[in-house]
């Protein structure tokens, strides 16, 4: 098998896919299903046959991180390989993340429009193997 999509719900399907566009320079699609709704899809142009694809959902509720009692849990987050995280994590900021209040080691945790935390990890030769 391989991995096709990555599926993000949010309020805003297009301001979502518009932060990640921005985020990582990757193509835009937009595909309107009718009564299904428009799914939006970012592929890179050159590195992935990957893509992530973003669903607007009605009653969407923004998943807390780290996690409280009682309210919407992430079900997923990303994690990209930063060869200077500080520069990547400035370029974030930019695109509109917002810092996450908790963060772990030499990781930085982010938040997304959405509310979902992506994780922005330091690139070492050993993680790829």
């Amino acid at each position: 098998m391989i991995l096709s999509s990555i599926v993000i719900d949010s309020d805003d399907a297009n301001k979502l896919s518009d932060f990640y566009q921005k985020l990582l320079g990757w193509e835009k699609k937009v595909y309107d299903h009718g009564e299904n709704g428009i799914w939006i899809t970012l592929r890179s142009k050159t590195e992935s046959t990957t893509r992530l694809v973003f669903q607007q959902i009605e009653n969407y509720q923004r998943p807390t991180w780290p996690e409280e009692d009682d309210k919407q849990q992430q079900m997923i987050h990303i994690d990209f390989y930063s060869d200077n995280v500080e520069k990547d994590v400035k370029h974030a900021l930019n695109c509109g993340a917002s810092l996450a209040k908790y963060q772990s080691g030499d990781w930085k945790v982010l938040i997304d429009p959405a509310g979902h935390p992506f994780c922005i990890v330091p690139t070492r030769k050993n993680r790829l193997k």
